[in-house]
């Protein structure tokens, strides 16, 4: 409702799509003295108070990078925490995200590592939430940017698309998921100002906030800060204001 929206943030020009890359977790346990896996423990509270707040400005389209094709190699101890975390969120949250309407859907390769099981409960939560359309929650999972264009190259060589015929439009179709619109804002936590292997398609014209914050201490304030951020610049996609000349 209209009392209760942010302060400071114009809602006609709220993004469709955010992406963010949740970044921080390690640091956050250090400066505690904690293992790492407590950081990850942690960064449950921020995820879910971060879609609580895309839901309450009404963003449509809000993408995580839940686990990268580079992190597998950390240690082997950390990994299976991780692949046990995600599984556990999933179970925990995915009727919670259901019932606020939100569709839950992954991006990344599901090849021999990723334990069986975990894609099951991927696959569970993609077939209970598939027709809820209040906003998709996309989780990029075994997903990296780079490995996401070769897998297009890939089916457009097994499709048999003619040289000639190779064109933007030609790999976006066959990219994990082709009608999810580019992201508008793109948030990464932590202070680093990186992009890490995240989207590299998709974040050609994105507007890239960075946050000094450790991902277990975001919250959705921050979200709202990132937005009215992106909501103070100017996007022109390569092109130009006539009446400003620049």
């Amino acid at each position: 409702m209209a009392e209760e929206f942010p302060e400071g943030i114009d809602p006609r020009r709220v993004p469709a799509h955010v992406a963010c890359v949740m970044d921080g977790n390690g640091r956050w346990a250090a400066r505690r003295g904690l293992p790492r896996t407590e950081g990850h423990a942690a960064g449950e509270t921020a995820l879910w108070d971060t879609v609580e707040g895309a839901l309450a400005l009404g963003i449509r389209w809000l993408t995580m990078f839940a686990f990268s094709t580079e992190n597998w190699r950390r240690p082997p101890d950390e990994v299976r925490y991780l692949m046990h975390f995600n599984e556990d969120l999933l179970v925990r949250r995915r009727d919670e995200l259901h019932e606020k309407g939100v569709r839950i859907r992954f991006a990344g390769r599901r090849d021999w590592r990723v334990p069986r099981r975990v894609l099951r409960r991927m696959d569970e939560s993609v077939a209970l939430t598939e027709k809820n359309r209040r906003m998709t929650l996309t989780m990029a999972f075994n997903y990296g940017g780079r490995a996401e264009i070769v897998d297009a190259v890939r089916q457009l060589v097994a499709d048999g698309v003619r040289p000639e015929r190779v064109d933007e439009r030609a790999i976006r179709a066959r990219l994990y998921h082709p009608d999810q619109p580019d992201p508008d804002l793109v948030i990464r936590t932590s202070g680093e100002y990186r992009i890490s292997n995240f989207l590299l398609w998709q974040l050609a014209y994105s507007e890239l906030v960075f946050s000094d914050v450790l991902w277990p201490d975001f919250r959705r304030q921050h979200l709202y800060q990132a937005v009215a951020e992106y909501q103070r610049r100017e996007r022109r996609y390569g092109g130009v204001r006539v009446d400003r000349g620049a």
